[in-house]
């Protein structure tokens, strides 16, 4: 009988994550998760919780390790921590967090993956990579940016080794965490109503099937590309969604 796939998720205790976890987890993934605080409520029965501050940059190889030690090899590794803002220098967290860790996160594990089979990283961008978000500061985006580049870096440094590395960008999406607020914000449901092409916000469950198409086979010849997962709104001209939206 094959060996179940291992799959590891950075930042996988709350939102989008959490939701890739249990959707990783239905499809027979041993699933494990990283992240700073003990999940709550308690992740589903099966996903294996790491706790790591990120930040702590010495300790992650440690982490790191372990979860290779009691998972076995990886298939797919998924990055998608936020820096949580917070008293401090907020560019230097951005930094950290995101690209930093990263690069740590990717370089540790880098001959940690299974010999055969899935041997795939997808990084969770934003469009800030490429857009000014006003409600985010410098460092959010300087981040997302790098890390876009970041992808496209280690796409082809790894892949000798067999390792695809690609980026998944999602537009604003429903999760367990904003469900209510969304839905129950009729202006904000006009207004992607309006701007989307698609007609409506899209899901965490939605990101989290690219995410898996991204990691599996049939996306074995795929790598070094920023995918974006928006219902089509960022093929819309500025002044095109400002009649819309004026309308």
């Amino acid at each position: 009988m094959p060996k179940k796939n291992h799959s590891l998720i950075i930042g996988g205790t709350r939102g989008m994550g959490r939701v890739l976890a249990g959707h990783l987890a239905k499809a027979g993934h041993r699933v494990s998760v990283i992240g700073r605080r003990e999940p709550s409520p308690k992740l589903p029965r099966g996903i294996h919780f790491f706790s790591a501050d990120l930040t702590q940059t010495d300790k992650l190889p440690e982490v790191l390790g372990e979860v290779v030690r009691i998972g076995g090899s990886l298939s797919r590794l998924v990055c998608l921590q936020r820096f949580k803002v917070a008293p401090g220098d907020a560019w230097l967290g951005e930094v950290a967090t995101t690209l930093t860790a990263t690069k740590i996160v990717i370089e540790s594990l880098a001959e940690k993956f299974a010999a055969h089979g899935d041997r795939s990283i997808v990084l969770v961008s934003s469009v800030a990579a490429h857009l000014v978000a006003s409600e985010q500061g410098p460092g959010y985006h300087v981040a997302k940016a790098g890390l876009n580049q970041l992808a496209r870096y280690y796409a082809v440094i790894l892949g000798p080794k067999n390792i695809r590395v690609n980026v998944v960008s999602p537009g604003t999406v429903l999760k367990p965490e904003n469900r209510d607020f969304y839905r129950g914000a009729e202006s904000l449901q006009t207004m992607f109503r309006k701007t989307v092409p698609l007609g409506r916000m899209g899901t965490a469950q939605e990101v989290a099937s690219v995410i898996d198409f991204l990691g599996g086979p049939a996306a074995s010849f795929v790598t070094g590309q920023t995918l974006l997962v928006d219902g089509g709104v960022n093929l819309v001209a500025p002044e095109t969604l400002a009649r819309l939206l004026a309308g």
